[in-house]
């Protein structure tokens, strides 16, 4: 094969890697989160209707033409409410996985390097926490303290809190008698300066993908205290919420819980098959 023949068909070679390279599966699940981070920072890019307007003379239009995801019984257009409502689901579902995720540094932190008795008393309290289910330790919370955003995001990060501490306090105690670690010790680095830049770097480097996951599980933990009234107060555009004011009409008009469940499911398995993808590619088990 002559030289010029190869340097013609070497663009068509790398176009057949990358094809075979890109699934669909993630493809699907990068598109539609880029679609919902997009959705949540600039709603009006996507719906033209006020999500709290009401219009008597609209109530219940079924899916169609001028509304597409039909209206409620007060003639709110649930397609605006569902686009304005992933920034309230996607602010809950990150702020609870941030605050999950700082509470299980510290535990972890506490039990990877805090010497035995420390350790047993993190594990103690994690075998607490884990003998309660989670969500009704959030109901709890709440219940305690109250309905609303706030509260919601607490209560949503305290439930998830003692898995991610469990995964922490694993990878300290695996990471912490690195050979790196040992060498920052040896040259009489301060202990701060170890954690910081050696230790919880290279210790939370693997949990990035459970991050990503995680986010989904929060938005539909988040969603279910809000469907218990317990969450944003209505008529909030929050997708939870949406399915506790239409779950009264689901007989005669079916799009009111539909279409907010279904931004539920896609959002959650998006961050589960964006996860997992993420996942197989930091482990190199992709070609």
């Amino acid at each position: 094969m002559s030289a010029l023949t190869l340097e013609t068909q070497l663009p068509g070679i790398r176009v057949q890697r990358v094809a075979r390279k890109v699934r669909p599966g993630p493809l699907l699940a990068f598109g539609f989160l880029l679609f919902v981070i997009i959705a949540a920072l600039v709603p009006q890019l996507f719906a033209h209707s006020n999500p709290l307007a009401i219009v008597p003379n609209d109530a219940f239009h079924p899916p169609g033409w001028g509304h597409w995801f039909g209206t409620d019984q007060s003639g709110r257009d649930i397609f605006s409410r569902v686009i304005y409502g992933t920034r309230q689901s996607l602010l809950i579902g990150l702020a609870a996985t941030v605050l999950a995720m700082a509470i299980a540094i510290v535990l972890g932190l506490l039990g990877g390097l805090g010497g035995p008795r420390l350790d047993r008393g993190v594990n103690g309290l994690l075998e607490i926490l884990f003998a309660f289910p989670s969500l009704i330790l959030a109901l709890l919370f709440v219940a305690v303290f109250g309905s609303g955003i706030g509260p919601l995001i607490v209560a949503t990060g305290l439930g998830t809190a003692p898995g991610y501490a469990r995964m922490v306090r694993g990878q300290v105690l695996a990471v912490r008698n690195a050979g790196y670690i040992e060498a920052a010790v040896a040259l009489g680095h301060p202990t701060w300066r170890i954690i910081v830049r050696q230790l919880l770097p290279n210790a939370m480097r693997p949990l990035i993908v459970t991050l990503t996951m995680g986010v989904g599980q929060a938005i539909v933990w988040a969603s279910a205290l809000s469907f218990l009234g317990l969450g944003a107060p209505p008529p909030a555009p929050e997708w939870g919420t949406m399915l506790s004011m239409g779950r009264d009409f689901v007989a005669n008009a079916w799009w009111l819980t539909f279409f907010p469940g279904l931004f539920i499911v896609l959002t959650t398995l998006s961050t589960t098959v964006a996860g997992r993808y993420l996942q197989q590619r930091l482990e190199g088990r992709l070609s």
